[in-house]
C-alpha cells in the first residue's frame, strides 16, 4: 500500500491520511481568522510589535543606529532587518548607511508620512480603549 493511503492505528483500525499539509494549514489559518479580532482602519504595518518598536523609538529620538535599535528592542540581526525594510518600503522611516572607518554604519530616522502614521495609529488606539471604557 502506497504511503499517502492509510496508517494502522494502535487499535487495527485504518485511519486516512493526509495526502498534503496545505488542507490542515488552510483549516487552521481559517480557524485562526475567525478568532482575530477586525479593527477596521488599524495599520496593520505599524500595529506588529517590532515594528511599532522600532516606530516609537525613532519618534522619541531624533535617530537611532541599528545596534542602538537592536539592544533597545532585544532582538536579532534579521528580525530587525526585516522590519526595519518593511517600514522603510512604506516611507515610514529613512535609513542612511554609511562607513566609519572601516565599519558599516547604518542610520534609521522617522519620516515625515511615518510621523503621521503613528499619530494616526495612537488616536485610533486611543479611541478603541474609550470605546471599550465607556
Amino acid at each position: 500500500m502506497g504511503k499517502a493511503s492509510s496508517q494502522r492505528s494502535a487499535v487495527g483500525k485504518r485511519e486516512p491520511r493526509a495526502t498534503s499539509p496545505e488542507p490542515r494549514a488552510a483549516a487552521r489559518e481559517s480557524r485562526a481568522a475567525s478568532h482575530e479580532p477586525r479593527v477596521q482602519g488599524l495599520d496593520r504595518l505599524i500595529h506588529e510589535r517590532l515594528r511599532l518598536g522600532i516606530i516609537s523609538a525613532l519618534a522619541v529620538n531624533d535617530r537611532l543606529t541599528f545596534n542602538e535599535l537592536k539592544a533597545l528592542l532585544e532582538t536579532t540581526d534579521g528580525n530587525l532587518s526585516v522590519h526595519a525594510r518593511k517600514l522603510e518600503d512604506a516611507e515610514y522611516i529613512s535609513v542612511d548607511k554609511s562607513f566609519e572607518g572601516r565599519m558599516p554604519r547604518t542610520e534609521y530616522r522617522l519620516t515625515a508620512a511615518g510621523k503621521r502614521a503613528l499619530e494616526k495609529y495612537l488616536a485610533h488606539m486611543e479611541a478603541l480603549i474609550k470605546a471599550v471604557r465607556d
